[in-house]
Order: C-alpha cells, then sequence, then structure tokens
C-alpha cells in the first residue's frame, strides 16, 4: 500500500496534467494516478472527505484517467463514522475484480488512452455562423450586456430556463458534491442543449473563468464533462476570463467590445441601486418597473448605437438618477436589508429563490453591493499577491491600472448618486480593503474572499446593518468569511443583525423562510 506522494514524482513529468505546480494536492494526486495507469502491477483507492467540494472535481478527474485506460476506479468517501463496513466491501470488491483481470489473456488487455486531451477550438470561422449560448447570472445587468456582444458581430444567446428544471438536470449531468451555482449553470446548459432548439453542430458555449481557488473556476471543466457525457464533445467551450487561462482566435475581446459591455454592466449597478431603493416606496404601484423598462431600453440603444461615446454614457448614467430620484414615493420607513455572499447566489434571482422580491413583500428594502465591485476586488488581490505572496510588480501595476480604469467609468454614474436626494455612491475599493483587514486577512481571496467581510463592513457603514448572507450550502471559502465572521461584526457593531443562509438542491424553502423573518423581525424591533 502506498500514498499518492511516494509515487506521483515517478510519473512523466512531460505530462500535460502534469504542467501545475507540483506541491498541489490535486497535482499530486493526477500524478499518480497517470502512474498507475502505465503499471499492470499497481491500483489507486481514492479517499475524501464526504462533502468535500474539491473533491467534486478531483473524483472525476482521477476516474477518467484511470477508466479511460481499462483501470478500476474505486473511491472511498471518509467521515466520521467509525463503522468501515462499507468500504470494506468496497476493497474486497476491487480485489476480486482485480483477481477475474488477472485471469484474461495479453489480446484481452486494456488500451491506454492517450496522454493528452484535445479541447474544441472556437475558431473566426465559427464566428460568422455559430450561436453562442451563455447562462443566465444576474438579469438586471445582462439584459444590457447581451445587446453589446451581438452588436460586437456574435450570435450570443441568454439562456432563460434559470428555474427547477436546470437544477435538475444539472444534477444529472454534473458530481452532486459540486456547488449549487455550478449545478445551476451546467444545468441551464444542458437543458437548453436538450431542448432540441439549437443545432448542436452550430452551438458554442460561453462561460466566465475566474482562474481562483473557488470551485467556479472549474465551470468550464465541467461543462466539458456534461458534454462528454452527453455525446455532444463537438461543442466549443468558451472561456471568458481575464487571466490567459485560454484562448480562443474566434472570439477576442476588443477595446470596443470591451468599453460597450462595461458600459452595460454599469448601467446595471446604477439600475440596481436606483431601483431597489426607490421601489418599496413607491406612491404609485408599479411605476419604478415602468420607470427601469423605459431607461433600460434607452441604455440598450445606447450600448448598440454606432459610436458609444463616454460623454454620451455619462449623460445617461445622470438622467436614470436624475429620473429615479423625482419618483413619487410615500414617507415610510422600512429596515434596509443587504444582500452579500456567493456572486451566482447574490444575483441571481432563481437561485436565491427571489429573495429581493421576498424582502420588499415582507416590507423592507434590499440593498444589493454592485457588481462591479467583484471585479475590483479580483484587481485587488494582485496588488496584495505582489506585496506578499511574491509576484511581479507589473502585475501589481496592471491591477493598479484596471482598478482606475473601472473608477474612471464608474465616475459619471457615482458622482450623481454622490448628489442625489435618495442615492448614496459606491465604496473605495482601498478603503473596503482597509476595513475587511481588520476582521480577516486579505489573503483570503477564494471566491468572494475578504471582499464578502467588506461588503458587509460596507452596508453596516451605510446604514444598513440588517444583512442576508447567502451561500452555496457547504461553500468552504463563504462558512470562513462569511459565517466564519458574524460573531466579530456583531462585537464591534452591536446593532448588525446579520444571518447566513444555504440555498442547495434540496434546501428546504421554508426554512430559509422562516430564518429571513426572524431576522426582519429583529430588523423592525430596532426601527421602533
Amino acid at each position: 500500500v502506498l500514498t499518492e506522494d511516494s509515487i506521483s514524482d515517478l510519473a512523466d513529468v512531460e505530462h500535460p496534467l502534469l504542467v501545475m505546480d507540483q506541491w498541489m494536492y490535486h497535482s499530486r494526486l493526477y500524478a499518480a494516478a497517470n502512474y498507475v495507469k502505465l503499471r499492470d502491477d499497481l491500483d489507486l483507492i481514492q479517499l475524501n472527505s464526504f462533502g468535500c467540494g474539491l473533491d467534486a472535481v478531483t473524483t472525476d478527474q482521477v476516474n477518467d484517467i484511470l477508466s479511460g485506460s481499462g483501470k478500476i476506479y474505486t473511491c472511498l468517501k471518509i467521515d466520521e463514522v467509525n463503522n468501515l463496513g462499507a468500504a470494506r466491501i468496497r476493497v474486497r470488491s476491487l480485489l476480486a475484480a482485480l483477481r477475474v483481470k488477472e485471469e484474461h489473456t495479453d489480446s484481452e488487455c486494456r488500451v491506454i488512452s492517450p496522454a493528452s486531451y484535445e479541447r474544441v477550438i472556437f475558431t473566426a470561422e465559427m464566428k460568422k455562423n455559430y450561436t453562442i449560448i451563455c447562462p443566465q447570472m444576474s438579469p438586471i445587468h445582462f439584459n444590457i450586456v447581451e445587446p453589446a456582444f451581438q452588436k460586437a458581430g456574435y450570435k450570443l444567446e441568454l439562456l432563460h430556463n434559470d428555474g427547477r428544471t436546470a437544477v435538475d438536470v444539472g444534477l444529472k449531468y454534473v458530481n452532486n458534491d459540486a456547488c449549487y451555482p455550478s449545478l445551476m449553470v451546467i444545468g441551464q446548459i444542458m437543458d437548453a442543449l436538450l431542448s432540441g432548439k439549437h443545432d448542436l453542430n452550430h452551438t458554442a458555449i460561453l462561460m466566465t473563468q475566474t482562474g481562483g481557488g473557488c470551485r467556479a473556476t472549474n465551470y468550464v471543466g465541467f461543462i466539458r464533462r456534461a458534454l462528454a457525457k452527453a455525446g455532444m464533445e463537438q461543442i466549443p467551450v468558451v472561456s471568458l476570463n481575464l487571466a490567459g487561462l485560454e484562448t480562443n482566435p474566434g472570439f477576442k475581446i476588443t477595446l470596443d467590445l470591451a468599453r460597450r459591455a462595461i458600459y452595460g454592466a454599469l448601467f446595471g449597478d446604477l439600475f440596481m441601486r436606483c431601483l431597489y431603493r426607490m421601489r418599496p416606496y413607491e406612491a404609485v404601484p408599479g411605476s419604478a418597473n415602468e420607470l427601469h423598462e423605459k431607461l433600460e431600453k434607452e441604455c440598450v440603444a445606447f450600448v448598440t448605437s454606432a459610436l458609444p461615446t463616454f460623454a454620451g454614457y455619462a449623460g445617461l448614467c445622470r438622467k436614470i438618477v436624475r429620473e429615479f430620484d423625482k419618483l413619487p414615493i410615500t414617507d415610510e420607513v422600512k429596515p434596509r436589508v443587504g444582500i452579500v455572499g456567493e456572486i451566482l447566489v447574490k444575483f441571481m434571482p432563481a437561485a436565491n429563490n427571489y429573495l429581493v422580491d421576498l424582502l420588499e413583500a415582507e416590507g423592507a428594502e434590499a440593498v444589493v453591493p454592485d457588481l462591479a465591485d467583484f471585479l475590483l476586488y479580483c484587481f485587488y488581490n494582485q496588488i496584495y499577491k505582489a506585496d506578499y505572496l511574491g509576484t511581479s510588480v507589473c502585475t501589481k501595476r496592471k491591477a493598479k491600472l484596471g482598478i482606475w480604469a473601472v473608477e474612471r467609468f464608474r465616475a459619471p454614474g457615482a458622482k450623481a448618486l454622490a448628489s442625489s436626494k435618495h442615492f448614496s455612491a459606491p465604496a473605495n475599493i482601498y478603503d473596503t480593503a482597509k476595513a475587511a483587514s481588520e476582521i480577516v486577512s486579505l489573503g483570503n481571496q477564494t471566491g468572494e474572499g475578504w471582499f464578502l467581510t467588506g461588503e458587509m463592513l460596507e452596508l453596516i457603514h451605510s446604514g444598513a446593518p440588517n444583512i442576508v448572507c447567502v451561500q452555496p450550502f457547504g461553500c468552504l471559502p463563504n462558512h470562513v468569511v462569511g459565517k466564519g465572521v458574524i460573531k466579530a461584526l456583531r462585537n464591534r457593531y452591536p446593532d448588525s443583525n446579520i444571518v447566513a443562509i444555504d440555498y442547495d438542491p434540496g434546501a428546504s424553502e421554508v426554512n430559509q423562510l422562516n430564518r429571513i423573518k426572524l431576522m426582519l423581525s429583529s430588523a423592525y424591533k430596532k426601527l421602533k
């Protein structure tokens, strides 16, 4: 019996799976599996912790490496239960199967799979006649960003099948230890492809990829595995990332496309701030949504115009704030409830069971921090890595330039918000980082990392001490920087009223509702 450490260094270091840093846990595991598949006298049993999100990725990969070479893959889930009877049965089954294999003749021996994997490239020719489908995340933003991509020549189609069916399909095609957002996202994609509405030989998939340590980085890998499982390997998956993880000749973020997409995303942030602030108090029911729809059409027309100038963008930002600012409202006083957490669960209504609508129906005002802040957080992380983790000074300069550029684009809207009667401007990312560093280390950069703590502090400082922290069930980073800091925040800010809500395919909506109502009851008491 050998550990993966003892044989991982014996594997071929030129193997493409071993390009990663050799000290990392998953790299050593893949190296060991690649060595085992070359030896007739070695087999592998993988142990993983029950519910380990990282192993939602590694178990699939090790299975592919071994099964593709005729090896028997065995995985044992280990938790605190002392009874190892189930594990003993699995081990005995493996040994029995190996004895049967020994009786086979040489002609029946396994065929070792190729060492390399060739992904399907999205070519320049494909851009002309391929439809690119993209999963939904934030309707208030994506409804404006989608036309920007279409104007750039891409036949982009935003999916709207974000209901329960998508989750059920995701459970069929994704490792069920993967987090709720990955089930939702991949469920949308596979449900669309299986619907018969798309030409599978002229369809591609667009998916964002952060490059960080979160399971979200593996969405692209999850999608490709689901496609293979469904017999759709010919469909290219385009990774939209800023880390240079993958490139495709047929998909390029030009300056023109970037500018239009940024305009669309920032319009979405502006609408989110204005709509959620005014809708709970509107004097005429439906007037806020009506104004939003009217102004959204103007924004779509702007991002798809021949030449969307910065001056035109700034003027439209001022108009959005001005129009919402003068919307007739009542003089009611309602508790302000912030929403923070994992990015997809925070912004996607179907993923958080329409939390904004629920809060408004319960007589509260929902406050959701900007989507652009997450991009600023990603840039700031590069500054921290250069200062403390040895990355290049050049990377730090680029990150600072990125922060400057985003703030430059956001300035017209921020200025209009600051001078309005009812709204407040977004916080500066440097201030948010400084505040968060007093609670957690800025080295917490997996998933939402320290930024989640920073957003809660931003909400508390801006008059929204009631907070719902939403997260996928079993999201380890959010349990550290979300649930894990609630006690510290309450000690520093006694008026803070924070509840953490888990979301999962099997989560009880009644339980979620009861906990949110309990938080709201405390908020109402403080108002009185």
